[in-house]
This record gives C-alpha cells, sequence and structure tokens, in this order.
C-alpha cells in the first residue's frame, strides 16, 4: 500500500484503517500528533525516523495549546529524575533514574526498558510511563537507554538489558533501594526485552530473580504477522503493520533470527518465571501478540494477569497527561507491582534456586544419584510458580523448605526425595539443570551429602546413595 493510499485511509477514518474506534480524548491526542506532521516511518530512513514527531510530542503540544504547564515534573508531580550512565555489555549506556518523593525506607526498583522497535525513540520519549510507574508503584525506575539498530543488531539489545538489570541488582543498595526487590518492565519492543530479561535472569543463575514483570503491548513474536489484530490494526496509528516489518529489517541481520527465543517469545522456556502483568491496547497491531503471550505464559505454569483497554491505541500508556485509560493503566501497573513487592518483603529467607546437581561419584544406579545444590539468597514471593508442589519435611531446624522446582532441560517436573535432614532432589536425567524455588536456606545444604534410600515420586526404582 503507498504513502498516499495510507494518508487518504487515515484521512478518512480518523484512528485508521481498524475495525476499533478510539475514545474522544485519545482520538484528540491523535489528531494533534497529526498536526504535528508525522512521515510514515516504515517509507524513511533510520534518521528521518528517529526524529520523527511521538505520541509524547502531542502531549506536550496539546497541553501547551491549552495554556496546561507540559513540563514532566508538572505531569507527574513528586518524582524527581537523575541521569547517569551505568556498565552495559561493551560500554556505558545512559539511564534516568525516577525517585518518588515522601517515600519511605528502601524503595523497591523497576527497571524499565523503553519502546520503539529497537531502532527509534529513547528514554526520553517514554519518560511519561516511567516517570508515572515510578509514582504509581512507589518504586524506584532505571529506565534504560540501550544500543539501537541498525548500529547494534540483535542482540545487543538484549544483551545491554541483561547487564543493566544485574549492574541494578548489583548497586540497588547504593542507589538508596532495597536489592531484594527488584522487577522489570517495559513497553513495545522494551516489553518484550522486559519478559526476556526475566528469562535471562533465571537461566544465567547468581543474579536477583526479579518479584515481577511488566510488559505493556510487547512484542511477542515476529514470524507471524498475520494475526488477527496485524490484520484489524494493519494501518493503524501510531504503529502499524507495515512499521513493524521495518523496524525487523533493521534489527536482523538473517530472518531466522525471527525463532530465537529472545524475540520469539511465545516459543521459549517460560517456565518458573515471576508473575507477569500484559497491558494491551485495542487499536494496535501488537494486541494479538498479548494475547498470544498470556497464553503460553498459563501454559508454562506462570502466575499473568492480562488487561485489554479498549478505545486506546499502541503508546497510549505514557499518555496519562491527555487520556484518561492511560491514567487508569498506570495505577493498575502500579498496584500490580505494588503486590508483587509487599510479596517480596513478606517472603522472609526466601531464595531463588537453580543448580546442576553433579553425578555422584560410581557406577550402576549410584551414578545417577545426586547431591543438593546450594541456593543463594535473595528475597522472593515464591508462591506463584506451580510446576510440582513439594510438601515441606520439617526435619531440622536449618532445614530448606523446597517449594516448586521442575527441570530447566526438558521442563518437566523434578521428583521429590526425602531423606531425615532435609528436602532434596534429583533431576530427571543426570547432570540436568534444576530450576525453581526454596526458602529458609540453611546449614542443611552446605556440604552435606544425602545418605539411605530415596523415594522418588517416579515411576523408576528407588536409589541407593553411599
Amino acid at each position: 500500500m503507498t504513502t498516499i493510499v495510507r494518508t487518504l485511509i487515515n484521512a478518512i477514518h480518523g484512528e485508521g484503517d481498524t475495525s476499533h474506534s478510539a475514545d474522544p480524548d485519545m482520538q484528540t491526542l491523535l489528531d494533534q500528533w497529526r498536526k504535528l506532521g508525522p512521515k510514515p516511518i516504515e517509507d524513511a530512513s533510520v534518521a528521518d525516523a528517529r526524529i520523527q514527531p511521538t505520541l509524547a510530542d502531542a502531549v506536550e503540544s496539546l497541553l501547551r495549546e491549552r495554556g496546561q504547564d507540559s513540563a514532566p515534573i508538572a505531569l507527574v508531580p513528586g518524582v524527581t529524575s537523575r541521569d547517569r550512565l551505568i556498565p552495559g555489555a561493551v560500554g556505558d549506556l545512559p539511564v534516568r533514574i525516577y525517585t518518588p518523593q515522601h517515600a519511605s525506607g528502601p524503595l523497591p526498583v523497576i527497571v524499565y526498558f523503553h519502546g520503539g522497535g529497537w531502532v527509534i525513540a529513547s528514554k526520553e520519549v517514554y519518560d511519561g510511563g516511567a516517570r508515572g510507574l515510578a509514582r504509581a508503584a512507589g518504586a524506584l525506575v532505571v529506565s534504560v537507554d540501550y544500543r539501537r539498530a541498525p548500529e547494534a543488531v540483535f542482540p545487543a539489545a538484549w544483551d545491554d538489558a541483561l547487564a543493566a538489570y544485574r549492574w541494578v541488582a548489583e548497586n540497588a543498595a547504593g542507589l538508596g533501594a532495597d536489592p531484594s526487590r527488584l522487577a522489570l518492565a517495559g513497553e513495545s519492543a522494551g516489553g518484550n526485552l522486559a519478559v526476556a530479561t526475566a528469562i535471562a535472569v533465571r537461566d544465567a543463575g547468581g543474579i536477583t530473580t526479579p518479584c515481577a514483570v511488566l510488559a505493556v503491548y510487547p512484542v511477542a513474536q515476529t514470524g507471524n504477522m498475520e494475526t488477527e489484530s496485524y490484520d484489524d490494526s494493519r494501518n493503524a496509528v501510531p504503529l502499524n503493520k507495515a512499521m513493524i516489518g521495518w523496524f525487523v529489517d533493521k534489527l536482523l541481520t538473517d530472518p531466522s533470527e525471527k525463532s530465537d527465543t529472545r524475540l520469539d517469545l511465545i516459543n521459549a522456556n517460560l517456565a518458573g518465571l515471576p508473575a507477569v502483568t500484559i497491558i494491551n491496547a485495542e487499536i494496535d497491531p501488537l494486541r494479538s501478540d498479548g494475547e498470544m503471550l498470556e497464553t503460553a505464559l498459563k501454559e508454562a505454569a506462570v502466575p499473568v494477569s492480562r488487561k485489554l483497554y479498549r478505545g486506546v491505541t499502541h503508546e497510549f500508556f505514557g499518555t496519562a497527561a491527555a487520556v484518561s485509560k492511560a491514567r487508569d493503566a498506570v495505577e493498575f501497573a502500579g498496584a500490580q507491582l505494588r503486590q508483587a513487592f509487599q510479596a517480596g518483603a513478606s517472603a522472609q529467607g526466601s531464595a531463588p534456586f537453580r543448580g546442576v546437581l553433579p553425578r555422584v561419584a560410581g557406577g550402576g544406579a549410584e551414578s545417577a544419584g545426586m547431591i543438593p545444590a546450594v541456593g543463594y539468597a535473595a528475597h522472593h514471593s515464591f508462591s506463584n510458580l506451580k510446576p510440582f508442589e513439594f510438601e515441606r519435611e520439617a526435619a531440622r531446624a536449618d532445614e530448606i523448605e523446597i517449594a516448586v522446582l521442575f527441570c530447566g532441560v526438558c521442563h518437566s517436573d523434578i521428583h521429590q526425595v526425602k531423606n531425615e535432614w532435609s528436602n532434596t532432589v534429583y533431576p530427571c536425567v543426570p547432570g540436568h539443570e534444576i530450576v525453581g524455588r526454596v526458602t529458609r536456606i540453611g546449614a542443611a545444604t552446605s556440604g552435606r551429602k544425602p545418605s539411605g534410600i530415596f523415594n522418588a515420586k517416579s515411576s523408576r526404582t528407588t536409589r541407593q546413595l553411599e
């Protein structure tokens, strides 16, 4: 479809050639955006695409037109910000740190990734969403300017996202925050980065696990652009189907990379992730991506809440100064995160658990046995994990209480094994990795080797360890 035809369609239908109508305040903002003269990004060079007016520009323009203060501090009172650099995967990354005023005690921390198809936009463009989230969640927010394509193609942004989260986890106390209460959040491409980073943290080990993930209209896959929303919102604004193809073309060096599970989240191993909140806009080609991600998370037994806001478009989340449903969405997101942070604070002594349980020396049945891995300390609520629930065996005051574990390779349930001093487990195949949660990490896991008969909840014979 040519630019001229798209322009005619937009002029006729207002919000674009979609099956849905924009709410009055959303439509007013879109009309203001059109007054700024945006050119179709899918027909632009990268340099030109990066200077096109955004919905954030439209909010500022609309407020000025109404004689209202459009300064960020006026739009979200009670939140201050400061810019600094932090280490990324290959160099320093600019970040903006938002701090809600009048908050007491060490604050929880949200690591936030902006949208823009991994090609355009920045922390400045997405200031409204990050700033609003800081106030709504009562949390310190670190908004990250990761490297963008095509200067830094896939997976540079994903590497930066993990590096930024790792730095925040290790330096939260120095920021005046609580290192045990972390969350990930992002919009659009940044929503993908938030979920993908949660997966990377789970797989990396040794990094504090996030309490929750917030994904606002996330990109959950790029291999299927024939979904319901790609059809009914193919010519929506400010994001349309052609733009997403343009972004992906700049991001990837080979089409086969679309199947990489950092990008293809719906086919990734999602088991063991913390609770995920998904926010979708009705007038958005990515609406079906949110639906598919919700389904995939449920199939992986990950707690997920998804809320669809009708009558609004992609990028609405940061427009709370002009769009009422944006205010509702930010408050909803903040409430979800506050709940997760409260659960994290109340889970005294709980910790992420992962590790490969090595083979025990010997042959035959003995070689299939496993010794317990040692958890690492970080407060976290584990009640949201479900693949397999283990009963508690209160054998010693320093025992570990195993809540939920599963095989990180086969994604199957881990069999429970008991002895007289603690709950211990072994994976379905020797050498496979265990992922899950434990509570009250104690001396029982340190330097102790299980002995005696272990009764596994499986069809396999009981194994004897020396």
